[in-house]
């Protein structure tokens, strides 16, 4: 596998796709569009069970809304090796990317914690926020990402082997459950307090799994290998993380729990990870069937941007707005209520999405 000075300057495309894929699905959440959509049918539907899909599950078992956050970890780790290639390759100084690396992910940790005080109306300290998360993952497969692959697939496997061991040696006879695990109990030593949904802080060591095997996958799409060699070793990651995933679940021996990330639930999601990634490579890159991404692409150019703005301003002040405007011009006309509801999250999702094209157009892109 090429490394990082001699691998070529590319872009793919389906990198490109996917995270803008995945950012789009999360300002649709912002707009809160899934749970208007819910709403038009009635509980135990298969509408309404499709659309159960676009929540977290409660507790053990996997939903796709489940796999948003392990994708866009995933996807920050595929693109490590193209962007340290291309900082390199501009700045010639390893020093001074591991101080870019090292900003990064303060800045990451800043926003990550800040977000919970907006939200909170004052000064909390909580490591619960995907951001957070990233400022450890991150850096963790940023010191990594030059050793070799088994080097690595080694480390990875070791991290959840670690999972399993802390929850395990905490409580033996009932190690996941909720509010009641290593995890809740680790959480009362760094914050003083629990999350009500059951997440854990020490997540960021389980997943920082799914970001150092993107970075892995980056490395195998940077190098020479065939286009049907990478597609081959994706394809095989891929199933062989579900069936260790789910095979964890189903033989009971480990559950899948996304809330606190357990080595079932990294397996399964990064197994998904990998062939979403594999398939797009197939599509887009391999078939050239590429001119459909660009709706997409255009929100994950921008992503952290996006990102905030989505939770500071998205479901709250956009919304919010749009209500005004929404309901005072259409509701005296006789628009029934699960309509309205409906064009406020259809007008919110498209006023972000209009806001992303509109930097693109401008070549404004903010990075950290």
């Amino acid at each position: 596998m090429t490394t990082l000075q001699n691998a070529s300057n590319k872009r793919l495309v389906s990198l490109d796709a996917y995270r803008g894929i995945t950012m789009f699905l999360l300002v649709g959440e912002s707009a809160m569009i899934y749970g208007v959509f819910q709403g038009l049918f009635s509980e135990g539907s298969i509408g309404y069970s499709f659309f159960n899909q676009f929540t977290h599950h409660p507790w053990n078992g996997l939903r796709f809304w489940d796999l948003i956050q392990p994708f866009f970890m995933f996807i920050v780790g595929v693109a490590m090796p193209f962007s340290l290639n291309k900082r390199l390759a501009n700045q010639g100084d390893q020093k001074k990317v591991t101080r870019h690396i090292l900003r990064r992910c303060l800045l990451l940790f800043l926003f990550g914690t800040g977000l919970y005080c907006i939200n909170a109306g004052e000064l909390v300290f909580e490591l619960w926020n995907v951001l957070t998360q990233l400022s450890f993952t991150i850096l963790f497969t940023y010191f990594l990402i030059r050793k070799p692959f088994k080097y690595q697939f080694a480390i990875s496997i070791g991290l959840l082997v670690l999972t399993e061991l802390m929850y395990r040696l905490y409580d033996p006879a009932a190690p996941f459950i909720k509010g009641e695990n290593f995890g809740s109990y680790m959480d009362m030593i760094l914050m003083g307090k629990i999350s009500s949904g059951g997440w854990v802080a020490i997540n960021c060591i389980p997943t920082a799994a799914h970001t150092l095997w993107g970075a892995m996958c980056g490395k195998l799409l940077l190098s020479d290998k065939t286009n049907a060699i990478k597609i081959k070793y994706l394809v095989i990651a891929g199933l062989s993380g579900l069936v260790l995933g789910y095979g964890l679940d189903w033989t009971g021996i480990t559950p899948i729990i996304k809330r606190i990330c357990t080595s079932s639930f990294v397996l399964a999601s990064g197994g998904w990870a990998i062939l979403v990634l594999a398939f797009f490579f197939w599509f887009i890159d391999v078939k050239k069937i590429n001119k459909w991404p660009f709706m997409f692409t255009v929100v994950g150019m921008n992503s952290i941007f996006i990102y905030l703005f989505a939770n500071l301003l998205g479901h709250r002040w956009l919304t919010n707005v749009v209500h005004v405007f929404n309901y005072g011009f259409l509701e005296p006309i006789g628009v029934p209520e699960v309509i309205l509801a409906l064009l406020n999250g259809i007008f919110t999702l498209a006023i972000m999405w209009y806001l992303c094209y509109f930097l693109y157009k401008k070549k404004v892109f903010f990075k950290i």
